[in-house]
C-alpha cells in the first residue's frame, strides 16, 4: 500500500509573523484580509502564497519587503519564496438599485464610471486605455460606451460589426484588445443620429446593463457622456456602482466644470475614485522639454482643493490620437511608451482605489459574487 505524504498546514510561526504585516493602502493585516493562501515553513525555505485584492497592486514590493522583514525577525535565516494571486473584491456599493434587477451585471465585482464636466478632455481616451491596461494587468475587463449621442469606442477598436446573440435572449458584446465591448455605435450606423429624448436615453442605458452577457468580470468601465444629465442619473439611481474617476484639463474652465462632476456624484451617493489630469503636456520631436500647453497642474492643485485623490498626469501625443482613429488604443500599440506606462500607472491607481472602495463596502452591498479564481501574478 502506497501512503501519499500528507501536505503540510500553515506554520504558526510564520503565521504570527504574517498577522503583523499590513496592506500598505487598507491598513489591515493580511490574515485579517484573508490574503495568506499558504504559508509552509520548508526547511529554511518560507513558501507563502498572497492573494492580492487586485492583479493591478501598486505595492507589491512594499509587501514582499514587510513580509520578508517579518519573517526573518521570527525566524532568522529564513529564505523567503513568495507566490502571487489577485482576487479582485466587490466593490459596488454607492448609486442605488438593486443587482438582482439588472442580470447582465450579477457577475460584474466592480463598476468603475469615467466622467467629465465637459466635453473636449480626452475622457473617451482615456476610458479606452485604461479599460486595456487593467486588462493587460491580468483582470477580466468589460467597457461600456454609455455616450448614446456620441459613441466613441466603436472607432477607437476599430469594431464595426454587428452584434448578435448567442442565446436569442442576451445581446453578447464584441471583443477587442483582451475586453470586451458594448457601444450604441454597434446598432446605429454613423451616418445616423441620434434624436432620442431623456426617456429613450434611459431605456438604452439600462437595455445595456440589463440585457448584455457581461459574464464575470473584475471591472465594468463605463465611458459617461460629458456633464451631469440623464445618463449619469440613470447609472445613480439604478446601479451599484464602485466609484467615478473624474477626467479633466489643466485650464481653468476645465476645472470649473470638475467641481460640479463632484458635486453631482457626492448629491448621488457615489464617490470619486480621485481626478487624472489629461493633455497635461506635450514634448515636440526632439525636444526633452515638458510644454505645458494649457497651464501647469491645475488638476492636481483642484484635486487638494476638493479632498480627492489626484490620479496622475497624462501627456498630449500625437501617437495617442493616432491609436485611436487606427482603433488599436496605444497601451496596445505601443505597450513600453511612456504614455502607456502612465496609462497603467492610472490603472494601478485605480485598481487600488477600488479595492480601498470594496474593503470599506458594507458586507451586503455589491453584486453577486462572480466565480471564484485565483489569478497568478508574474513578478
Amino acid at each position: 500500500m502506497i501512503f501519499k505524504k500528507k501536505p503540510k498546514g500553515p506554520d504558526d510561526r510564520l503565521m504570527a509573523a504574517l498577522a503583523t504585516v499590513n496592506d500598505p493602502e487598507l491598513h489591515r493585516s493580511l490574515t485579517d484580509l484573508d490574503m495568506v493562501k499558504s504559508a509552509v515553513l520548508d526547511g529554511s525555505v518560507a513558501r507563502i502564497t498572497i492573494e492580492l485584492t487586485t492583479p493591478a497592486c501598486p505595492l507589491k514590493d512594499t509587501i514582499r519587503g514587510d513580509i520578508e522583514a517579518a519573517v526573518n525577525t521570527a525566524v532568522p535565516g529564513t529564505t523567503v519564496e513568495i507566490e502571487w494571486t489577485a482576487q479582485v473584491r466587490n466593490g459596488r456599493h454607492g448609486g442605488g438599485g438593486q443587482a438582482q434587477d439588472l442580470p447582465g451585471m450579477a457577475e460584474v465585482k466592480n463598476v468603475i464610471l469615467v466622467a467629465s464636466g465637459k466635453g473636449g478632455v480626452g475622457k473617451s481616451t482615456v476610458a479606452t486605455n485604461l479599460a486595456v491596461a487593467l486588462a493587460r494587468t491580468g483582470a477580466q475587463v468589460g467597457l461600456l460606451d454609455a455616450d448614446i449621442y456620441g459613441p466613441s469606442i466603436p472607432t477607437m477598436f476599430n469594431q464595426h460589426q454587428d452584434v448578435t446573440s448567442t442565446d436569442g435572449k442576451t445581446i453578447d458584446p464584441l471583443y477587442s484588445c483582451g475586453i470586451k465591448l458594448m457601444s450604441m455605435g454597434f446598432f446605429i450606423p454613423p451616418s445616423k443620429a441620434m434624436i432620442w429624448r431623456g426617456p429613450m436615453l434611459h431605456s438604452a442605458v439600462l437595455q445595456f446593463l440589463k440585457d448584455v452577457n457581461w459574464g464575470a468580470l473584475d471591472y465594468l468601465v463605463v465611458d459617461l457622456p460629458p456633464g451631469t444629465g440623464d445618463v449619469q442619473l440613470t447609472f445613480a439611481q439604478n446601479l451599484k456602482v464602485t466609484g467615478a474617476v473624474v477626467v479633466s484639463t489643466p485650464q481653468t474652465v476645465a476645472i470649473a466644470d470638475v467641481i460640479r462632476a463632484k458635486a453631482m456624484f457626492e448629491t448621488v451617493n457615489i464617490p470619486v475614485l480621485g481626478l487624472v489630469e489629461n493633455m497635461a503636456w506635450f514634448e515636440c520631436d526632439g525636444c526633452s522639454k515638458k510644454h505645458y500647453i494649457f497651464a501647469n497642474g491645475g488638476a492636481r492643485n483642484a484635486a487638494a482643493e476638493m479632498g480627492i485623490d489626484f490620479l496622475g498626469e497624462l501627456p498630449l501625443l500625437t501617437a495617442v490620437r493616432e491609436g485611436g482613429d487606427r482603433g488599436i488604443p496605444i497601451v496596445e500599440a505601443e505597450p513600453d511608451s511612456t504614455v502607456a506606462r502612465a496609462f497603467l500607472d492610472l490603472a494601478r491607481a485605480v485598481a487600488s482605489r477600488a479595492a480601498i472602495a470594496a474593503a470599506n463596502a458594507p458586507a451586503e452591498a455589491g453584486a453577486s459574487p462572480a466565480a471564484k479564481r485565483s489569478l497568478p501574478i508574474i513578478g
